[in-house]
């Protein structure tokens, strides 16, 4: 199932849908035309647990193509936001988790050139996160070194708190897109969260897709392109802390919590290891995309 939050029009409030072919239903719409409540937010979707996604999906396959007068609208003609539009919580976000990237910050970024024996984390503040088309904000008071990096977000879906590698997954909502924007010259004292952290740094979207869908999120490819250029491409069979692993080993020290983001770290060919390094600018336009989950598209404006 493809979930989204989105608005009918410019004014209109923001709403939880499933995206059914080429239509967006409002999930409480149908839910209320059929004797159901649903929420009208993706949060408080997943709050009511494991049993949500197959009572919509009955609800789905019951409608089949008739829908409720209202409850369906054409993709084309919403306006669609970050799938959860504000977290609750600061995202969580996994640096140096592919081979060849640690390799390429090594040699640009001063990291260490060894792979790391545990995951790397920091995070991105809730105000981070825009939705799919909306505008990257480049400082050029702030940063002359703005960076893109694609990335594989995973929306927990229960509590997990020292969970074993076993069942790791088991607590995994869905999966979305997310790009991790970085402002390189920005890292403090070898922090990371204000080079990582400003605002509409985390593009997420366009949708989240449950976690029926993907039975191996290992097995992704993933890629970007600045101004039609491809500049990443891989896939999350190379990450090396597995989705299982990094919620396990967040989980012994942080409780993860019901819409709880993991944005899980990003492949080689990140602007700051180009040779030479390469930068964005206003006026550029990134493409991001996870095959199956969707593609983000994005323009860097000046703030």
């Amino acid at each position: 199932m493809r979930l989204v939050t989105y608005r009918a029009h410019i004014e209109a409030e923001a709403r939880l849908g499933a995206i059914a072919g080429d239509l967006v239903v409002d999930l409480a719409k149908l839910g209320a035309a059929q004797g159901v409540q649903l929420p009208t937010t993706m949060l408080e979707f997943i709050d009511l647990g494991p049993q949500a996604v197959p009572i919509v999906g009955r609800l789905l396959e019951e409608a089949g193509k008739l829908f409720p007068l209202g409850a369906a609208i054409p993709l084309g003609n919403v306006k669609l936001l970050a799938p959860i539009p504000r977290p609750r919580k600061n995202i969580f976000g996994i640096g140096l988790n592919y081979t060849e990237h640690v390799a390429e910050s090594a040699k640009s970024l001063d990291t260490s050139p060894d792979l790391p024996r545990q995951p790397v984390i920091f995070s991105k503040p809730p105000t981070t996160v825009i939705g799919p088309g909306e505008p990257i904000l480049h400082d050029r008071t702030i940063t002359q070194q703005l960076d893109w990096e694609v990335e594989l977000g995973v929306v927990i879906g229960s509590t997990a708190k020292g969970v074993a590698r076993a069942d790791a997954l088991s607590h995994v909502f869905g999966y979305t897109v997310i790009v991790d924007m970085s402002a390189r010259d920005c890292r403090r004292a070898g922090q990371w969260i204000y080079s990582k952290g400003q605002d509409s740094f985390a593009p997420m979207g366009p949708c989240i897709v449950t976690a029926d869908e993907v039975p191996d999120p290992q097995t992704l490819d993933l890629s970007l392109t600045v101004n039609g250029v491809q500049k990443q491409a891989s896939n999350t069979a190379y990450m090396l802390f597995k989705v299982d692993e990094l919620i396990e080993d967040i989980s012994k020290g942080i409780t993860l919590e019901p819409g709880d983001i993991i944005a899980t770290g990003t492949p080689a060919g990140v602007g700051a290891g180009m040779d030479p390094q390469e930068w964005l600018w206003p006026g550029d336009v990134i493409e991001a995309q996870v095959v199956g989950i969707g593609t983000l598209r994005h323009p860097v404006v000046a703030a």
